[in-house]
């Protein structure tokens, strides 16, 4: 070990030890061991067997999960292989409680940068398919910007997400009904929900905006006998979902397009409009584009659901982020740990 390489190991570990007290208590009292880059392990007391290890890989570890706080850098810090979650993952986002309680301090705010910075930055060297490595060009929500960000995510391959999605592939929340459901017969659930928001009737035109894999164009037309379109800027999800629709014998009644959601033409109107975990992608100075759009495409007196994330408070950004951390890493590591990105906002 180089003497630079000693010296952060020296200066990051009392930092990292006094930051993790401060978010989480002491160790005696923590549900969940941790183990540093030097092979150090701080554990919960005497009989009590850690339901999970937090593994920080560098003396900058935290420093490079938490500034900015945002859930990108806390993304990529997983990604790079700052820091991974060894043990039970569904344990793991409980913390997000705990965070929640500790960080409406803003003593604790204050405290917790200040001793971020003093954490080594840890230079790590981009790796070959690292996250950063291909920055989007052009206007924020270009189309063409739109367009590059999402093939980047999902035309990494339909047979990598096929590995951790449901049979219907849908890429957005289950409906646990009653909580013993498998993955499958939830998210079927979830689109015969939809469907019957959207009170489907045979015969009926729908448009789903960001179709994704074609889950619910193919649910909407065999199940409640509408005519429905999908867009997607995605040519991979574009090309399975019309086998899917070719295989299922509704190419009569299903068509998919490579199309951005503001380049449908003038004239097109739908019965029903629905847009499944689209919307938080568009862009905030976008938001009024597209619900004008969705309010042009459904007729008069028809109907248009929206299904997306939102937030009903504004707690302070740190916390934003590290909530964010317990919806990450399980996510992350059902996809291959490396592969999956966020669309930029």
């Amino acid at each position: 070990m180089t003497p630079t390489r000693t010296a952060k190991t020296a200066a990051g570990k009392p930092v990292t030890l006094a930051l993790l007290e401060d978010l989480f208590g002491p160790s005696s009292e923590r549900p969940f061991a941790l183990r540093l880059w030097d092979g150090t392990v701080d554990g919960p007391g005497v009989g009590h067997e850690p339901s999970f290890t937090l593994v920080l890989n560098r003396p900058g570890a935290l420093r490079r999960m938490l500034l900015p706080p945002t859930d990108l850098t806390l993304g990529e810090a997983y990604l790079r292989d700052d820091f991974d979650v060894e043990g039970d993952l569904e344990k793991a986002t409980e913390l997000a409680d705990v965070l929640a309680a500790r960080l409406r301090s803003p003593a604790m705010l204050a405290r917790l940068a200040r001793r971020l910075r003093k954490l080594p930055a840890d230079e790590v060297p981009e790796k070959s398919g690292d996250v950063t490595s291909g920055h989007l060009r052009g206007k924020l929500h270009s189309r063409k910007r739109d367009a590059a960000a999402v093939r980047s995510h999902y035309d990494v391959g339909n047979e990598f997400y096929a590995l951790w999605l449901d049979g219907h592939m849908v890429y957005s929340c289950a409906y646990f009904e009653t909580g013993e459901e498998d993955i499958d017969t939830a998210q079927e659930a979830k689109l015969d929900l939809i469907c019957r928001k959207l009170r489907l009737e045979p015969g009926e035109s729908l448009l789903d905006i960001g179709c994704g894999w074609g889950s619910l164009v193919l649910h909407a037309a065999e199940r409640h006998g509408v005519r429905a379109t999908g867009i997607t800027l995605s040519e991979r999800q574009a090309t399975f979902a019309r086998a899917r629709i070719s295989e299922a014998g509704l190419a009569d009644r299903c068509h998919i397009e490579v199309r951005d959601y503001r380049d449908l033409p003038r004239g097109a109107v739908f019965d029903k409009v629905v847009s499944v975990g689209m919307f938080e992608h568009v862009g905030r100075a976008r938001l009024p584009t597209y619900f004008s759009q969705a309010y042009r495409l459904t007729r008069p007196g028809g109907l248009f659901l929206n299904h997306g994330i939102v937030t009903l408070s504004s707690p302070p950004a740190p916390l934003r982020m590290l909530e964010g951390v317990m919806n990450f890493i399980p996510n992350t590591i059902a996809s291959g740990h490396g592969y999956s990105k966020s669309i930029p906002q």
